[in-house]
């Protein structure tokens, strides 16, 4: 059976797969559809700065906002100053049921001041970063790492095993180097050699689009989980796609127009609700084009959101495209 609980640490989850956090994305109200209909096991956060955590800057603690009915949720950090990740996961252990420690985020702007992926090259610091959020977070912790810094330094096996020595209740193996970014096929043999060398779950990512390559990655890798990112952009529904598909137990995934447009509705009001009319008109405007990808006018549509600015607006040009279908 390939949808199953997963234990990490004393949390298990109802299914083994898991929203990944995704900068920009992740934030509560997608968050909220995610849960409310995909039902993953679990959802992540978008990644959040330790240094502006201890800093207490405002718009950061506003990341960390998160509502019941979203829970279990899992909170990323990222860092590379111990200290500075150990005071940010108290703060976090407070409000999150699993504190995740980013080692892959492959941005420049992260990057460059040593944080991310850049800890690939320097093992001994993630060691000590690792060991003091652990030390200092009162609910599991897990990372979430990619394979290595290029192919010159595949580092996720010894990573991961130190990993494990020092605590970590689960690891995230995306199968791609830093310096892939998100080009090429994503390796899961690395994600194979993971599970094959710790005894915590391993969870999976990288190029699962549906239940096809979730059954896929289970048979090659042995994974204990899979996380997805992009393929729920617009599709929401996908976790819940791959459990029923998986567990023969599918009526059919096809989301009727009605329920897409219901949903980009829904989605809306919690942006509003969240952020204001201001920045929900603005934020709306990426999910658009994920939504509506591949339906007739697509561009159309897209166009026209992208002016919007009131709610009004919005839902007019909204209700008259869905309409128009």
């Amino acid at each position: 059976m390939y949808i199953k609980k997963l234990k990490i640490g004393n949390l298990e989850l109802e299914n083994n797969l898991i929203l990944a956090p995704m900068a920009g994305v992740t934030d509560l109200p997608f968050r909220i559809i995610c849960k409310k209909y995909g039902k993953p096991g679990l959802v992540c956060n978008e990644m959040v700065s330790s240094k502006a955590i201890t800093f207490k800057d405002e718009k950061t603690l506003r990341m960390l906002n998160c509502k019941e009915e979203e829970r279990p949720i899992s909170m990323q950090i990222f860092g590379s100053e111990p200290e500075i990740m150990g005071q940010a996961a108290k703060v976090v252990s407070e409000i999150a049921d699993i504190v995740d420690i980013n080692m892959g985020c492959p941005a420049p702007k992260v990057v460059k001041n040593g944080d991310g992926s850049k800890l690939l090259l320097n093992l001994e610091l993630a060691e000590k970063i690792i060991a003091t959020v652990v030390e200092n977070s009162t609910k599991p912790v897990t990372l979430k790492i990619r394979k290595g810094w290029d192919k010159e330094h595949i580092v996720a096996v010894e990573l991961a095993k130190m990993a494990e020595k020092n605590g970590i209740c689960a690891i995230t193996v995306h199968g791609r180097t830093r310096d892939e970014y998100y080009s090429g096929v994503a390796d899961w043999d690395i994600i194979r050699q993971v599970k094959e060398n710790v005894k915590i779950p391993v969870i999976g990512n990288g190029d699962v689009k549906g239940a096809g390559d979730a059954k896929k990655m289970f048979d090659e890798t042995g994974c204990d989980g899979i996380m997805i990112g992009r393929a729920t952009l617009g599709n929401p529904w996908i976790f819940n796609e791959i459990v029923s598909k998986l567990n023969e137990t599918a009526q059919g995934n096809d989301i009727s127009l009605k329920e897409k447009k219901n949903t980009i509705l829904e989605h809306f009001e919690l942006l509003l609700a969240e952020k204001g009319e201001y920045t929900a008109t603005r934020e709306i405007r990426k999910h658009i084009a994920w939504y509506v990808k591949g339906l007739k006018n697509a561009t159309v549509i897209r166009e026209e959101i992208n002016k919007v600015e009131t709610k009004e607006a919005f839902v007019k040009i909204l209700s008259e495209y869905f309409n128009s279908l």
